[in-house]
């Protein structure tokens, strides 16, 4: 049996990773259970595990601007941690990326092959964890690159937007930044998916949803299927909240790289939102907002 060991396992992804895994054999820790930027900690967690998922990294974009070295101590040196741990070992290493490595001013989606160029902190701090895995494993690391990702556990955009409808009449959402809203469910398992894949070739794939959108089209949806009137989201620009970080203006990803590891991608971002948005965790953010 697969011996699974999952990084930052407390938080939103590794959540759903370690339930997706449930009823295997698989160590799931939080950050009180493993510090990743501690290498003596790193290699001890390691050891006995045939498939490491990294969940584990700093997600504060803004905070990065502020905080470079602490970001990329976590998103750069914490990862190369955990490589240079699996070289040791032989575990595969399955570590969650993100489209911020992308200068992210395209008109056509990013193939795995494309160029990086970080626009800010937090992506030059992924870029260096894609660094490590890249070089310490070129043949049993995989660097799985993910965008939007919304879910039941922890904050992200879909439940944020659908809270304000309790306390808002409109709510304002740009309308000026594409992407692919990406299930946290879905994405996690792609992850154990492609972990149990074999033969699949290492490298760069990058999962999100299917077909695109904005976050004023991701809002309006998400207030449309959750029986809410879309109307009530109006269309905005990003210079009308200004942010620490900049953020990538086109964050569209191709998905061809799927094929070579024998695995479907992820479904449409509308049709996995239809079925997020049916999770208690979802309806009850609107439940009083519908009756009244």
């Amino acid at each position: 049996m697969t011996r699974w060991l999952v990084t930052g396992g407390g938080g939103a992804l590794g959540r759903e990773v370690r339930a997706r895994l449930a009823g295997g054999q698989v160590t799931a820790l939080d950050r009180a259970g493993l510090d990743i930027t501690d290498p003596r900690a790193v290699r001890a967690a390691v050891a006995g595990h045939d498939v490491v998922v990294n969940c584990a990294a700093w997600t504060d974009v803004d905070g990065a601007e502020r905080a470079e070295a602490a970001a990329t101590a976590v998103n750069g040196t914490g990862v190369r941690h955990l490589a240079l741990a699996c070289r040791r070992t032989g575990a595969r290493l399955l570590h969650v990326s993100s489209d911020y490595v992308l200068p992210g001013n395209g008109t056509e989606p990013y193939p795995e092959s494309a160029p990086a160029g970080p626009v800010n902190a937090y992506g030059r701090s992924k870029l260096a964890g894609e660094r490590a895995v890249t070089e310490l494993l070129p043949d049993t690391g995989y660097i799985v690159r993910t965008a939007w990702l919304y879910g039941e556990h922890g904050q992200n955009f879909v439940a944020s937007v659908l809270g304000l409808a309790a306390r808002r009449d409109t709510v304002d959402v740009v309308d000026d930044q594409h992407g692919q809203p990406t299930w946290s469910y879905d994405l996690a398992g792609l992850l154990v998916a492609l972990g149990r894949a074999g033969g699949a070739p290492p490298g760069v794939y990058h999962a999100t949803a299917a077909g695109r959108t904005t976050w004023y089209g991701l809002a309006r949806a998400a207030y449309e299927l959750s029986g809410l009137d879309p109307d009530r989201v109006r269309p905005t620009t990003s210079a009308a909240f200004a942010r620490p970080a900049r953020r990538p203006a086109f964050s569209v990803l191709g998905h061809a790289r799927w094929a070579t590891a024998g695995l479907p991608g992820l479904p449409h971002w509308r049709t996995s939102l239809a079925e997020a948005l049916r999770r208690p965790a979802f309806t009850a953010l609107t439940s009083c907002d519908v009756a009244s």
